[in-house]
């Protein structure tokens, strides 16, 4: 009697063993909805704010101390084929976004064309009258723009534009002299802020690429300019010289 005892009491052991299984994956299960339920209810305002702070933290860790490879790095990021560059619809708004505070006092003017997009600073404020040093503002103002400028691998040109009043000095003969130089100020200043010179060019156009006609003290004033363009993959591809470090 002993021995059917034990037996039915393991074989009712045996039949319930699956209820220890079937509890478990209750317990999983629940644990599952719950986390999905926490996720469905954060604050994307607050992880918005959090990942905004993180990305300038981490641009103002790497100003204070550069890494021995950046322009390597950042030279191999500029060589990243077109398809990995982001529009210039995408360029638009990101920038739109980082400089809006520039935009909207209009220290900056943003454009779009078939080049790219270009970032306008006005001579008022940036450069002194016949001067290619920049003011401290002017510092200031390019520092803001070199942040952003290194979230995207795209070639950038820096085009100097002045009015046709004619100007020769000691150190300038002629506005393409003047307008070189201030745009290869220019280029330094963001290759000290940590852009890849690979990226970069400057260009001298003097009088001959006025937005508007000449004709008075206000429309010559609109066009003493710098003009940074970064450069979509279509323009930097018929445009730009290749970079591959081969010789001929």
């Amino acid at each position: 009697m002993r021995r059917l005892a034990q037996r039915r009491t393991i074989a009712h052991l045996s039949r319930d063993r699956w209820l220890v299984s079937y509890a478990d994956f209750m317990t999983l299960l629940f644990a599952f909805f719950a986390t999905m339920y926490a996720i469905s209810n954060v604050d994307a305002q607050k992880l918005q704010r959090m990942s905004t702070a993180m990305r300038s933290a981490f641009d103002d860790s790497a100003r204070a101390k550069p890494s021995p490879n950046v322009d390597g790095v950042r030279a191999g990021s500029a060589a990243i084929g077109a398809a990995d560059e982001p529009s210039s619809e995408e360029v638009e708004a990101a920038v739109s976004q980082e400089l809006a505070g520039e935009l909207q006092m209009e220290r900056l003017e943003l454009i779009v064309d078939r080049r790219g997009v270009t970032l306008s600073i006005p001579e008022a404020g940036a450069f002194g009258t016949g001067r290619d040093d920049l003011s401290d503002t002017a510092q200031a103002l390019v520092a803001r723009v070199a942040v952003v400028l290194n979230r995207f691998p795209n070639a950038v040109r820096v085009e100097g534009h002045t009015d046709d009043v004619p100007i020769h000095t000691v150190r300038f003969q002629s506005n393409w002299d003047l307008s070189a130089a201030r745009a290869s100020r220019v280029v330094e200043f963001l290759i000290a802020r940590g852009l890849a010179p690979a990226r970069l060019s400057a260009t001298g156009y003097g009088e001959f690429h006025p937005r508007v006609p000449n004709g008075t003290a206000e429309t010559r004033a609109s066009n003493r300019r710098i003009d940074l363009v970064i450069l979509n993959a279509a323009t930097t591809n018929r445009e730009e010289p290749a970079t591959t470090g081969s010789t001929p």
